[in-house]
This record gives C-alpha cells, sequence and structure tokens, in this order.
C-alpha cells in the first residue's frame, strides 16, 4: 500500500522538512515489512482568491486532482475524531487486510477545508484540539505514520 500527503503550502527548507524527510525515510525503511511500500509527499501553493470559500475550493481542486485513483482518503481537519496511534495502526492494517491501493492524507491551507471536500473524506482526522503550523501538522503526520508502522512491526519505538 503506498501513502501520499498532499498539503496545501510549500514546505521549504529547515527544521520541519529535515524532521519530515527523516520520517518518511523511516517510513519506507520499516514499512516494506507490513506492506506499506511507499511515503511520498506532494505540496501546493495556497490560492491568493481574495475570499475565503474561494480559496477553499481553489485549494480543493488542486487536492483531489491529485489524489491517487481508489485512494482512501483521510482529511485532517479540526472537527475531525481523535484518535489513538493504536487505533490509527489499526486503521492502516484494515486497509492492508483489505487490499487497499494507497491512502491518502488531506492538510488543507489556512481557511482549512471546505464542507465539500469534507464531506467526502473516508475518514475525518484531527491531530488534537489545539492548532497547529501547518508545517509542524505535516512533521506530527509524519511521525504518527512511522509509529503506526512501527506498531504493526512490533518495533520498541512505540512504548505504552
Amino acid at each position: 500500500m503506498k501513502l501520499a500527503i498532499l498539503a496545501i503550502g510549500r514546505l521549504k527548507a529547515g527544521p520541519e522538512l529535515e524532521l519530515f524527510d527523516d520520517y518518511a525515510k523511516r517510513t519506507r525503511g520499516l514499512g516494506r515489512t507490513c506492506g506499506i511500500t511507499d511515503l511520498a509527499a506532494r505540496d501546493f501553493a495556497e490560492s491568493k482568491l481574495a475570499d475565503a470559500p474561494g480559496r477553499m475550493a481553489a485549494e480543493a481542486t488542486l487536492l483531489t486532482d491529485a489524489i491517487p485513483d481508489s485512494a482512501f482518503t483521510v482529511v485532517l481537519d479540526e472537527r475531525g475524531r481523535s484518535i489513538t496511534s493504536d487505533d490509527f495502526a489499526k486503521l492502516f492494517q484494515r486497509h492492508l487486510d483489505q487490499g487497499t491501493s494507497s491512502l491518502a492524507f488531506l492538510i488543507g491551507g489556512p481557511d482549512g477545508h471546505g464542507p465539500d471536500l469534507r464531506k467526502k473524506a473516508g475518514l475525518l482526522l484531527s491531530l488534537g484540539t489545539m492548532t497547529w503550523p501547518h508545517r509542524l501538522a505535516r512533521v506530527m503526520l509524519a511521525e504518527q505514520i512511522y509509529r503506526a508502522v512501527t506498531i504493526l512491526v512490533k518495533h520498541p519505538y512505540h512504548r505504552i
């Protein structure tokens, strides 16, 4: 199964990109053990439209056009479900068992996601009730993906 993180906002060189790349590399290496063959990221520039609904719609088009065919879509949204790392790993296992070809994780721009994109999500996921900068959200998501893989392969990284 392939994983894709699709995000609005460019992640520039710096500590966030270094952390993201580290977790992505770890995931790609260890993930093969459990059937996760890739973790790729793609980012898009924020919309420059004047109104928030227009920006959200334009950004939704960029994100949805980039979703791999037959992917299960996880939309990160503050109104989404907050789940444990173990439950996140179970989500991966369920999709591996079902033969899902890919999971796509969508991170919106500063205005968030519009209602249409949220309705189309296979899962609305929250990283918690606090608001996080998008570049940190991307790193936190990458870390949780890596943690889920370590849970699946029973690696000692995740301790309870």
